[in-house]
């Protein structure tokens, strides 16, 4: 029976390969190669087919029809197409020498025996030279420009066509000659040592020495001509920036010659900003000012990039004003442009955090009008509350006149409600009162809305003790059926808690007796338990206070009993009301 299976084995595979030799037209070539591993898996260069050291050749390099094992090979968290690798920095050997022996090759993940993915395999020396396409990655004679093809879900090889990964020849997967294993007597070791990583194009060899180790005490004096270099790699850029914050005049003046030159590109580089934010911060004020000068001219485009949107904030940070002044004066006319912009809002956020507010009439005209749909959008809302904090009573009295027109729609809306809750938090009385007076008589309504419940909650705790006792004397006024509406509803149960925590006793009194039927039925809800446990919490912290024993009859706040002030809270302990 073994030797029918091996017989089976030895006439599917070179079923295979022929048929693969003739689909790619590559004739007298793969008519060998399939007669030769027809002859027998165990008397060839290629080892036995199932040794150890050529790991799962029919599984893993697609010679099997069942290659389901192959589906996790792109893996985004394993892959080396993972966009969270770093392509040709060093990782992936350059050179696997040429088709030899089979023992296993080192994995460019480090995982022994593992080929991901499939590279091409040369038939060098079997009548004409050709590829043979393992796994269908590659497509393409060799030298002829191959070209990455997907070969499972999730596959972005597709990406990278013609050469597109960094640190990977188009001759070949791995970058020689079409290569992928170890040739016998070359010097180089079969043992799944992985081949001296050479270095990736692009990057010089004082980076690569740098980021292996090589120069445990290097200095900034040493990175000469390649300070802009350094700044756009990841390590040499947090390298510089720690340096910077103990350099000398002389270190910063040599870094800061050189990164003049590529300031720019600099800034809206992902590693290159913070280097030039580090010079904003460290750098002399001569710097600095030469600095903002390459700013001028291009702080809009700056403004709304993700990295140069940084630059500026720092460079508004640090500069003067009259600097200040002239950066921020670029943004006039863009303003809601900049404002509804994902990076260019925190741009006009830190203009008006830091520059002085008589140099911004200009954003406040550009408000004029737009204050509702600014308001109720998630980057405007934020401006609005910066305008309300920094700027004077002269610019803020048109924004919050607009904001009072609206204020029922933006104590709903999921915006607009934190700028209400601002204005109760920051604002003058007089604006507190006008919002405290439009929740009243709508507090039952407004409690159970997921965004209004916040701005009662910010009305109950800063309103004056008159306003409050009006807020608090409204729930305590309604039907027994609305209070209990209120107590076991997600969002309202909480304004009943804020209202217990900050009422008057005498009020509290009146509150606690109210809800006080209700006990039993809370039990049953989840937010009902919230009321239940705050009334247990005060009062267990109440008896504290005044040396009074606590003496709970049952379940959590039931038949609690604090001083004579507030009489018996809950029913009796037998349940009747």
């Amino acid at each position: 029976m073994f030797v029918g299976v091996c017989a089976g084995l030895q006439s599917a595979a070179a079923a295979a390969v022929a048929a693969a030799g003739s689909a790619a037209g590559v004739g007298n070539g793969f008519s060998s190669l399939a007669n030769t591993l027809a002859a027998g898996y165990g008397n060839n260069s290629l080892g036995t087919i199932g040794s150890p050291a050529l790991g799962s050749l029919g599984s893993g390099l697609g010679l099997s029809s069942a290659s389901s094992g192959r589906r996790d090979s792109f893996d985004r968290n394993t892959s080396a197409f993972s966009p969270s690798l770093e392509y040709g920095r060093g990782k992936w050997p350059t050179n696997y020498g040429a088709l030899g022996t089979v023992t296993a090759s080192p994995s460019p993940l480090g995982i022994q025996g593992s080929l991901t993915p499939p590279p091409t395999l040369s038939t060098t020396g079997m009548g004409s030279s050709s590829n043979l396409q393992l796994g269908a990655l590659m497509s393409g004679a060799s030298g002829a420009g191959s070209r990455l093809i997907s070969a499972a879900p999730g596959a972005e090889a597709a990406k990278y066509r013609n050469g597109g990964l960094p640190g990977i020849n188009t001759n070949g997967m791995f970058g020689s000659n079409s290569s992928l294993f170890t040739k016998l007597g070359t010097g180089t070791r079969a043992s799944g040592v992985a081949p001296t990583l050479e270095k990736p194009p692009g990057r010089s060899r004082l980076l690569e020495d740098f980021r292996n180790n090589r120069f445990p005490s290097l200095q900034l004096r040493d990175l000469a001509n390649h300070i802009v270099e350094f700044s756009q790699d990841q390590h040499g850029s947090r390298f510089i920036q720690q340096k910077l914050e103990r350099a000398t005049v002389s270190e910063k003046q040599m870094v800061f010659s050189e990164i003049l030159t590529a300031a720019y590109s600099l800034m809206t580089d992902v590693f290159g900003n913070y280097v030039i934010q580090k010079f904003f911060e460290f750098g002399t004020p001569e710097q600095k000012t030469t600095l903002a000068q390459k700013v001028r001219g291009h702080v809009l485009p700056l403004a709304l990039q993700m990295y140069g949107c940084r630059v500026i904030q720092k460079a508004l940070e640090s500069i003067s004003p009259d600097q200040q002044q002239e950066i921020v004066r670029e943004l006039d006319g863009h303003v809601l442009k900049c404002v509804k912009d994902q990076n260019g809002n925190h741009v006009v956020q830190k203009c008006i955090e830091c520059v002085d507010p008589h140099a911004l009439q200009f954003i406040i005209n550009a408000f004029s009008g737009q204050v509702f749909s600014l308001s109720t959008h998630p980057y405007g809302c934020r401006v609005i509350q910066r305008i309300l904090e920094h700027c004077t009573q002269e610019q803020t009295a048109p924004i919050l006149e607009e904001l009072h027109h609206q204020t029922e729609q933006l104590i709903q809306d999921q915006y607009g409600n934190y700028v209400i809750q601002h204005v109760l938090e920051h604002g003058k009385p007089d604006d507190k009162t006008q919002i405290i007076m439009s929740v009243r008589g709508k507090v039952l309504v407004l409690s159970q809305h997921k965004f209004a419940s916040n701005v009662v909650e910010k009305c109950v705790t800063h309103a004056t003790r008159a306003e409050r006792s009006f807020l608090i004397e409204e729930v305590c006024n309604f039907n027994d059926s609305a209070l209990h509406v209120m107590m076991k509803d997600q969002y309202a149960n909480y304004v009943v808690q804020k209202m217990i925590d900050v009422s008057e006793p005498q009020q509290r009194k009146v509150l606690m007796h109210k809800i006080r039927p209700h006990l039993n039925s809370l039990r049953k809800y989840t937010y009902g338990k919230h009321i239940i446990a705050k009334l247990e919490k005060f009062f267990m912290k109440t008896a504290s206070a005044m040396g009074v024993g606590v003496g709970v009859g049952g379940p959590v706040g039931v038949g609690v009993t604090v001083g004579p002030d507030l009489g018996p809270i809950g029913p009796p302990t037998n349940g009747g009301l």
